[in-house]
């Protein structure tokens, strides 16, 4: 049987140290920004972009990666023999789903050696999912018995932030310029969920410290494992997952950075939750 090939996008901020040790593709989002336009990096590359971000008028935006992208990915993956399950970032969030999803139909019309999984969720849950595929895709797994899985897996899962500025928000029309001013007078902090792949505002807390506390209320209590996502906010993240630890015992921990294609429309010192359970 063929050996699996693992592909997905680059909101899943996966170490190199991880990609190459389990051969997975990441086809990258790309950002649009002071007039120019780069592929998004991986974790440990982020720091520059965010110093940038910091001091700029400018409001980067963000493009999915093309269908031609996807289609080489795939075409180069077959090439060498393997079978190929993508999951990408949810489709609510970005086209990059359908991106692969046609360029999947091109490269494998019959539908037999390409999977392309919605994974309604981005950050550091969908590099779970990817983390669980390329396990089982190492153990020797088919590629239904892996499609099966994800899709379970992928239903118990949640996600949940908070900004530290409304500014990015409003510069994303998320917000009127009016909600953001009355907010950052009123010290009001969103939390911000995941809900069924779309982020919906779930409430309003006064200060980010009861935004931080208010998170950790939608954590079932057997939650398995929970990341720290943070934006240019490490120490806050270590001592917030300190204090995770301490609630959660028996759940895995892990602190994640995120990248610029997600950080571009919330800005700096944003932190949440991604758990799974």
């Amino acid at each position: 049987m063929p050996k699996i090939k693992i592909v997905t996008d680059s909101t899943a901020y996966i170490d190199k140290s991880f990609i190459e040790k389990y051969n997975i593709d990441v086809v990258p989002l790309a950002v649009n920004f002071e007039g120019s336009v780069e592929d998004e990096g991986f974790p440990g590359d982020f720091s520059t972009f965010y110093y940038r971000l910091s001091e700029s008028l400018d409001f980067p935006t963000t493009s999915q990666p093309s269908v031609g992208r996807f289609t080489k990915t795939f075409e180069n993956a077959l090439e060498n023999g393997h079978e190929v399950i993508v999951i990408t970032m949810s489709s609510k969030l970005s086209g990059t789903f359908n991106s692969a999803s046609t360029a999947a139909k091109i490269v494998d019309p019959d539908e037999t050696k390409i999977s392309v999984i919605d994974s309604l969720t981005t950050v550091a849950n969908l590099k779970f999912l990817i983390s669980k595929a390329a396990f089982l895709a190492e153990e020797g797994a088919s590629m239904k018995k892996i499609v099966e899985v994800i899709e379970t897996q992928k239903k118990h899962m949640g996600v949940r932030l908070t900004v530290s500025t409304l500014e990015y928000l409003k510069r994303g029309g998320r917000l009127s310029t009016t909600e953001a001013m009355i907010g950052s007078l009123l010290n009001i902090k969103p939390i911000i969920g995941l809900i069924d792949g779309k982020l919906e505002a779930l409430s309003k807390v006064h200060g980010k410290k009861k935004a931080m506390e208010k998170m950790l209320e939608s954590v079932p209590t057997n939650v398995s494992h929970i990341s720290v996502c943070h934006i240019e906010t490490l120490e806050e993240a270590k001592k917030y997952e300190k204090s995770i630890r301490e609630r959660f015992p028996k759940a895995g921990t892990e602190i994640c950075e995120v990248g610029p294609v997600i950080g571009s429309h919330l800005g700096l010192e944003t932190i949440g939750i991604c758990y799974v359970y």
